[in-house]
């Protein structure tokens, strides 16, 4: 009898445990979204950081031109207007709005945090798009590895100035983590070369007007420089404006970061012999939508956390046919 008691109550724990287990399966195995499958309409709502930047500009652009690949999708992009409180009534505007899916750019990563988080744990998948917040509260983040792409300018920095000499920095906007991560990563790939001593590094919001202010500045207060880089290709062209108001065309060497198509843009900047380099940070917007797919219009239970989008050098040795070719 107590053999055969024992023998009960271990199957009861074991078809318990069964149980318990197959109902964690098909909570895991439950979609992302809360509406999904290909015969529904869904709204994604974009949260851009500000539509000033070029590079912002382009990422709305190719968005626009890519989204037409997906009848099932309507897009919509609120302004941020580079100001936090503004990005934030927008990303609670479109909470209200029960987006299915929200894409969003932080201006600045901690004052939108608290209403990401919102949106996540309301059930609406979030994508985050070049800028992160902070905490884990996302569904996945794309985004070029920002780190690495300046340990390459930095590099190849070290690589134009074999005789060393001082080298200068206009970062982007301090609080966000594109900025913090392309000052670190610089700042690493130029110690490679130990003869360059930077003497100035100075926020310029990734705004070119302001990059002309500083770098005027530096120029005068250490007018050796020989090297500017710059975290974005706006403040490169502030650079540019800077050296040339100085006096100093083809004596500071002018990197810079984003790698834009057009005739504003870093490519043809390079092409044109007026910077040494830039380097192409693709939009991710390609990225996102396909993760929107993923999600909205085939159910996917999971996406990756993380989608790092190539990137690519800009020199003078590719420059011209780059710029011909999507001209």
């Amino acid at each position: 009898m107590k053999r055969s008691k024992i023998l009960s109550t271990t199957g009861v724990a074991a078809i318990a445990l069964a149980a318990l287990s197959f109902a964690s399966l098909a909570q895991a195995a439950q979609p992302l979204a809360k509406t999904c499958g290909p015969n529904n309409q869904y709204l994604i709502g974009f949260s851009q950081a500000n539509f000033k930047e070029p590079y912002r500009a382009q990422v709305n652009h190719e968005m626009q031109a890519l989204v037409k690949n997906y009848p099932q999708f309507k897009l919509v992009i609120a302004d941020g207007q580079a100001n936090d409180n503004t990005q934030v009534s927008q990303v609670e505007n479109f909470l209200t709005q029960q987006v299915d899916i929200l894409f969003i750019s932080a201006y600045e990563a901690a004052p939108l945090t608290p209403i990401v988080s919102r949106v996540y744990k309301s059930g609406i998948p979030v994508i985050e798009l070049d800028r992160s917040t902070e905490g884990q509260d996302y569904t996945s983040f794309v985004s070029g590895d920002n780190r690495a792409i300046a340990k390459q300018a930095g590099e190849y920095a070290a690589t134009l100035l074999p005789d060393g000499g001082d080298v200068a920095i206009l970062e982007g906007l301090p609080s966000s983590s594109p900025a913090i991560e392309r000052l670190q990563g610089f700042e690493a790939g130029v110690a490679s070369n130990p003869k360059i001593k930077i003497v100035a590094v100075q926020p310029v919001d990734w705004m070119q007007d302001k990059a002309v202010t500083v770098f005027s500045a530096m120029l005068q207060a250490h007018p050796d420089i020989k090297l500017v880089y710059t975290s974005n290709d706006l403040a490169a062209s502030g650079a540019y404006i800077a050296v040339k108001q100085a006096g100093k065309l083809g004596q500071v060497k002018i990197i810079g970061t984003d790698g834009l198509p057009g005739p504003s843009g870093g490519i043809r900047s390079v092409a044109d012999g007026e910077w040494a380099a830039t380097f192409v940070y693709p939009t991710g917007a390609a990225q996102a939508l396909d993760l929107a797919k993923k999600i909205l219009i085939d159910c996917a239970t999971s996406v990756p956390r993380l989608v790092t989008v190539p990137t690519m050098r800009i020199d003078p040795s590719n420059a011209k046919a780059i710029y011909e070719k999507g001209s």
